[in-house]
């Protein structure tokens, strides 16, 4: 059965959201879940260069501590999925244009969810740039991608119009909001849900 997921790999709750999923996939490794990443760019109008972390939560929340009060429960629901966000190291907001391109080229490997597994590393852990081209490509050889593929595709703008396209054909069908989960290419799941609710999904797909 498929399971698309619209994700951004710089948005806290897709972190946490993946790390619940895995939680309840791993106590069934005989799951039917076919995973698909799919785009959906928190910052669409974001520069390609990114901004300054700080700038961007002065803009958005009015300063330190209208982001403090915003990210209370991102450290409450990190904490209870057993997530590391090392805040402290995270300073740029990037464009993530070309870290979905990324995954959209790990998808034709077979790697997609490697790629945004190490995207999610990178940013949330090491606090990288990952709207950086170097970076996405030492991502990239940490999957065992070819880098050398992957900079040179990075170079020339490949696919970037058609990652733009799925991300605006996500807002046009609805999506405002990530993660968002589609079951069966029917049912919608949205939000980090919590591994019990996964436990049900799979009882009810399964006793199906």
């Amino acid at each position: 059965m498929k399971l698309d997921i619209l994700s951004d790999p710089i948005c806290p709750w897709c972190y946490i959201g993946k790390a619940n999923l895995d939680r309840a996939l791993s106590r069934r490794p005989d799951h039917p879940f076919v995973i698909e990443w799919h785009p959906f760019q928190l910052n669409y109008d974001m520069p390609a260069e990114g901004i300054d972390r700080q700038t961007y939560l002065e803009a958005k929340f009015g300063g330190r501590d209208g982001a403090l009060a915003a990210y209370a429960p991102v450290l409450e629901a990190a904490e209870a999925a057993g997530v590391e966000i090392a805040w402290d190291k995270m300073t740029r907001v990037p464009n993530t244009l070309s870290a979905h391109c990324l995954i959209h080229w790990a998808g034709l490997e077979g790697r997609q969810t490697a790629a945004v597994s190490a995207l999610f590393d990178a940013y949330f852990k090491r606090g990288e740039d990952i709207g950086a081209p170097e970076v996405l490509v030492e991502i990239a050889g940490r999957i065992e991608m070819d880098r050398d593929l992957v900079a040179r595709l990075l170079a020339a703008g490949a696919d970037r119009d058609e990652v733009a396209a799925r991300d605006s054909h996500a807002r046009e069908r609805g999506v405002t909001a990530v993660p968002t989960f589609i079951v069966g290419e029917r049912h919608a799941v949205p939000g980090a849900q919590p591994p019990e609710l996964w436990d049900r999904v799979l009882d009810e797909v399964i006793g199906s």
